[in-house]
């Protein structure tokens, strides 16, 4: 509930200082017990600032957190979209988000909402009060601002697309102050206010590239696009100015890129996208952290992993809670290595207890969020510790944003052609000239591309509402959002779906939300 979050963030802010490596905060926790911190006491040296981000940055997570059994938040990203089925029955909120009878009583819903807004009532703080910091390095504090500001947008932009109209608090409350009890803005203020942000970002001496995982240069550009891309689309309809707008800030990513092709670029295999030990470079523009052999927290995918069969270390396991929907695997082009058992997303056999004999699953799963070193691989032990991170943004997805949007300008040109085929050159699929492509052609070939190429990372759902389309795994085409039948659901998409409830809890807690997402119980 917000107001619960807002009078506590304060308090919550040590839980991830030491998130992404030292933030030199040891002689702070040495002087002061953390019981006795406030916003006055803490905010007084630069090592508070970076303690300080840190923690939003650990806040990420909570949105990849538990919820229920064999569940966890996550999934109400990937249930409804068609691509993915359940091989568990356990939790009853899972079943609803597959089987698009979800309310606001369903836990995904009322953990997503609660999770976001921690993240930007604890970014709020920072930005409030890292700027009276003194002394402290002019650059630092920018950086540290900028990246507060990115944090605040990125769960802005997940929130309004998720509810429309949503409460916009951009300053720490109290259970004095007047937005304790806030009240729900239109979708374009919010989505102005996240744009405001990004581009206050963009002028921070931010690296391209954070080996620390930190946001640098390539995430805002790209975000910034992202949220243009979005703009364009429904529900605000702002067309050809913001597909503009998109097509060049991804462009400016796309050109660093291809002036500094060993700091921005697609990795050369799919395996590499997730190996641990590439994590942060290239083409991970920004990812949630995850580092288990020092206690910080394991990769969250584990409700991936196939039921009761020998993938890793701990033997037959699994919950199977998300699998490959058989239809979506089976809708990828011949040849391409994005469905080739162990080579892209998908794998068909592994090995019996992560490095013994091969055996067969029976079925495709999702092998994109697998860690062969932490599980184990052919003949090699896994060392046990999950320290996968979650992509947010790839390199992968500036591309195809650059495609659609450039082809929405003024139809396919090279630049557009060219970000297209590089993804599917490493899919090692054949593309057809340019010359074939009609405006409308290339529309749907780059969205197919965006479904091939990001299944699975919690993106395909705000294409199907910003586009209001959806896959059809049958003809490969697209069908209206309204009236299209998921083969993996027993029900059409209704109007209702394009936004998510707003949480039960908080229409009781707060009487200033007042009414209820259309087509939900109030």
């Amino acid at each position: 509930m917000i107001r619960k979050i807002h009078k506590t963030a304060t308090l919550m802010l040590l839980s991830g200082a030491l998130l992404l490596g030292p933030t030199s905060c040891k002689d702070f926790l040495d002087e002061q017990a953390p019981s006795a911190l406030t916003p006055d006491s803490f905010y007084t040296i630069p090592d508070h600032a970076e303690a300080a981000v840190a923690a939003v940055y650990a806040d990420l997570r909570l949105l990849y957190g538990g919820a229920g059994i064999f569940s966890s938040t996550w999934q109400m990203f990937e249930a409804p979209t068609g691509t993915s089925g359940t091989e568990t029955a356990q939790n009853s909120n899972l079943n609803n988000l597959y089987a698009l009878v979800y309310d606001g009583n369903t836990e995904h819903i009322i953990n997503a909402w609660s999770s976001l807004y921690r993240v930007i009532a604890n970014a709020n703080l920072v930005l409030e009060k890292v700027p009276a910091i003194t002394p402290m390095d002019e650059a630092q504090k920018s950086r540290v601002l900028a990246e507060a500001r990115f944090l605040r947008a990125w769960a802005y932009f997940h929130a309004v697309r998720l509810w429309g109209d949503i409460p916009l608090i951009t300053t720490p409350q109290t259970a004095s102050t007047e937005q304790f009890l806030p009240a729900r803005a239109p979708q374009e203020q919010v989505y102005n206010q996240i744009v405001a942000d990004l581009t206050e970002a963009e002028k921070a001496p931010l690296a391209w590239i954070n080996v620390n995982g930190r946001v640098g240069m390539a995430a805002v550009k790209t975000q910034l696009a992202k949220v243009y891309l979005t703009m364009a689309g429904f529900p605000l309809s702002k067309g050809a100015t913001h597909y503009k707008l998109a097509a060049d800030k991804s462009l400016e990513v796309i050109t660093y890129a291809n002036a500094n092709p060993t700091v921005v670029g697609l990795f050369p295999t799919y395996m590499d996208i997730h190996d641990e030990r590439l994590e942060n470079r290239l083409e991970h523009l920004f990812s949630i952290q995850y580092n288990n052999s020092v206690g910080v927290a394991g990769n969250p995918m584990g409700n991936m992993f196939p039921n009761f069969k020998p993938v890793t270390f701990n033997g037959p396991g699994g919950t199977g809670s998300t699998v490959p929907w058989l239809g979506f695997y089976q809708s990828f082009e011949p040849g391409d290595l994005r469905a080739k058992d162990q080579d892209g997303w998908f794998y068909t056999t592994y090995f019996t207890n992560g490095n013994g004999a091969r055996f067969d699953l029976g079925a495709p799963y999702i092998f994109k969020h697998f860690n062969f070193i932490a599980n184990g691989r052919e003949g090699v032990a896994g060392t046990r510790n999950d320290n996968l991170n979650v992509p947010q943004i790839r390199y992968a997805e500036t591309l195809l944003i650059y495609a659609e949007a450039q082809n929405e300008v003024g139809g396919p040109n090279q630049a557009a052609y060219d970000a297209y085929k590089r993804i599917r050159d490493r899919a090692k699929l054949t593309t057809p000239a340019l010359g074939t492509f009609n405006q409308a052609s290339f529309r749907e070939a780059v969205w197919r591309e965006r479904w091939w190429e990001l299944c699975y990372e919690q993106i395909t759902w705000y294409d199907m509402v910003r586009l209001r389309k959806v896959f059809d795994e049958k003809t490969k085409g697209f069908n209206n959002f309204v009236g299209h039948q998921n083969l993996s659901a027993k029900t059409a998409f209704q109007e209702r779906h394009l936004l998510f409830p707003i949480p039960r809890p908080e229409m009781l807690n707060n009487p200033n939300l007042k009414t209820q997402n259309p087509g939900y119980p109030n």
